[in-house]
């Protein structure tokens, strides 16, 4: 019960950190319409510019202080992750209103390999290890109850309590303050939130910086477990399935989503992969996610599209 326990908590706090990674999916598509395909992009763009801000900043300012240079560093790729959803706005978006969703798709492709190009330009294509001060030794809990205890991952924890505190923030924002709102209009219908007075290019420069900073906190937890590699990108790959799962349109939906894939794929690895010959994790989430296609294609919690002739 105790090995149970211990493959399952790991797998819910693998599933948070899943979670923040599909919430840039969910915010973009729910105030564009558009799929963001640079979202795993954004994610490695954010963590080389943090680790190289952390690395830099020291050596700018003769700061002592590794705290002081994480939270500038901090600052200083949020600005950057700002900027970036500017030019998107100017230089992508702005020009591509109310143009068919293929065209918006391919439009992020498009950003997906300049960002990724831009950042090895920029930072550099090295592994860079970013240091938070995030604990990594084991914790060992309930010893009084299992033999030897459940080993929870400390690093994983608190991974999971931020990303829990930053899905919980941003469902609030959306669901109670006016420019949420101002965003489910605009996904809903362009012209007719232009023709009551949403501004749209500034709804998206928002939500583009909202979708950029939880690629930042993404590639700060992501980054500080495996390094900062260019592969940091592919993590957004195990977000798709989840989006699938909770809904495209849902920010609840991506939490139960990860959760979900998070808890299944670890399961099913150690329960039923020694009998399969192991390798179900790399599998099992886009397995799950098909079934859904065909079974609930707008996922447990996304909106059920009508269309009436």
């Amino acid at each position: 019960m105790g090995f149970f326990l211990e493959t399952l908590i790991g797998g819910l706090m693998t599933g948070m950190l899943y979670s923040l990674v599909a919430l840039g999916f969910v915010l973009i598509f729910k105030a564009s319409g558009v799929f963001n395909f640079a979202q795993g992009a954004m994610v490695l763009f954010a963590a080389l510019a943090m680790a190289r801000l952390a690395e830099w900043i020291p050596h700018w300012l003769g700061l002592e202080s590794m705290v002081l240079a994480n939270i500038l560093a901090f600052a200083g790729a949020m600005a950057v992750m700002i900027g970036v959803a500017w030019l998107v706005e100017k230089l992508v978006l702005g020009k591509l209103v109310n143009q068919e969703a293929i065209t918006l798709l391919m439009a992020t492709l498009g950003i997906t390999y300049f960002l990724d190009g831009f950042g090895q330009t920029v930072f550099g294509s090295d592994i860079y290890k970013l240091d938070v001060g995030m604990p990594k030794e084991p914790l060992f809990l309930l010893d009084q109850v299992f033999q030897g205890g459940i080993l929870v991952n400390q690093e994983e924890l608190v991974a999971a309590l931020v990303a829990a505190a930053l899905v919980a923030a941003l469902a609030a924002f959306f669901q109670y303050t006016g420019t949420g709102r101002a965003l489910r209009a605009v996904a809903d219908d362009h012209q007719a939130a232009q023709s009551i007075g949403i501004p749209l290019n500034r709804i998206w420069v928002v939500v583009w910086s909202v979708a950029g900073f939880t690629a930042l906190v993404a590639g700060i937890i992501w980054g500080s477990k495996l390094g900062v590699q260019f592969s940091l990108s592919l993590v957004a790959l195990k977000a798709l399935p989840v989006v699938i799962l909770g809904g495209l349109t849902s920010v609840p939906g991506a939490i139960v989503g990860g959760l979900i894939i998070g808890m299944g794929e670890k399961l099913s690895e150690v329960y039923i992969g020694p009998s399969l010959g192991g390798g179900i994790e790399i599998w099992f989430a886009y397995v799950l996610a098909l079934g859904f296609l065909l079974v609930r294609p707008q996922g447990l919690f996304g909106e059920k599209i009508i269309d009436r002739v």
